[in-house]
């Protein structure tokens, strides 16, 4: 591996963390984003990951980050610095772009939402809409011409489910997977029938009213943990792109290096 880029997305409950050679994504890690992690204890873990795969950290050339969680950001940023001896680039709308901002207020625009409409324009270079399921299941929506709309933000299916198990007695937390039939004939399969089929509901909804404004027929390319499990029951996601916003993060850093 000549010059390896680590490229890290900090989303509220996972972290991924990826290791370019070029354009190949060579090496991927999920990991919890746990809230309460030290420097001392991100380091040591950014260590040992580097040493799985075999990477010596003095060979990283480059590292960008992008976060939504403004207490770890510090934090990896200056494990970075310690293990591989650099600073990270840190995404945001300031940050030199391939596609465009075109929304009110772009400093509200998380930096995985930036890096999704990125990682989608480079990739496809057409309108298109990412469906992003992560704590909250986020539509980014791209123009034809590269631009940057917005989109929508709505509930993340495991955060509804988590949210149904605290506030109800007598519900519990399920597994996400797809029921065997509509009609749940316990507690536990009523739950799941909800949570699957809500979730393809709202994002087929979302999605299609989408399409409308734009005028169109939008790319639709879903990412995330639970993408694979949604896309094969929604009729309006065309394919799955699980590093999307790795993808998204090389091609900022690149611009920005």
């Amino acid at each position: 591996m000549s010059s390896p880029l680590l490229a890290i997305d900090i989303g509220n409950t996972t972290t991924h963390l990826g290791v370019f050679d070029g354009d190949r994504l060579t090496y991927s890690f999920r990991l919890a984003s746990t809230h309460t992690r030290t420097l001392d204890e991100a380091a040591l873990l950014l260590r040992q990951l580097l040493a799985d795969a075999k990477i010596i950290p003095s060979a990283i050339a480059g590292s960008i980050v992008g976060s939504v969680v403004p207490l770890l950001t510090p934090v990896i940023d200056q494990a970075i610095e310690a293990v591989t001896g650099h600073r990270p680039h840190l995404v945001s709308h300031q940050s030199k772009l391939t596609v465009r901002i075109a929304v009110e207020l772009p400093e509200q625009v998380g930096a995985d939402r930036i890096a999704n409409a990125e990682g989608f324009w480079v990739e496809h270079r057409t309108a298109g809409i990412v469906v992003d399921f992560g704590t909250a299941t986020t539509f980014d929506v791209i123009s034809s011409d590269g631009a940057y709309l917005g989109g929508a933000i709505a509930p993340g299916i495991e955060t509804s489910a988590d949210r149904l198990s605290q506030k109800a007695a007598q519900l519990f937390k399920v597994s996400i997977t797809p029921p065997e039939s509509p009609i749940g004939n316990t507690t536990e399969k009523a739950l799941r029938v909800g949570l699957y089929f809500g979730t393809i509901g709202a994002v087929d909804e979302i999605v299609g009213r989408i399409s409308r404004e734009m005028g169109g027929s939008p790319k639709v390319i879903a990412t995330g943990g639970l993408a694979p499990v949604i896309a094969g029951g929604s009729k309006t996601i065309q394919s799955v792109d699980p590093t999307l916003t790795l993808k998204g993060l090389r091609s900022i850093y690149r611009l920005n290096a």
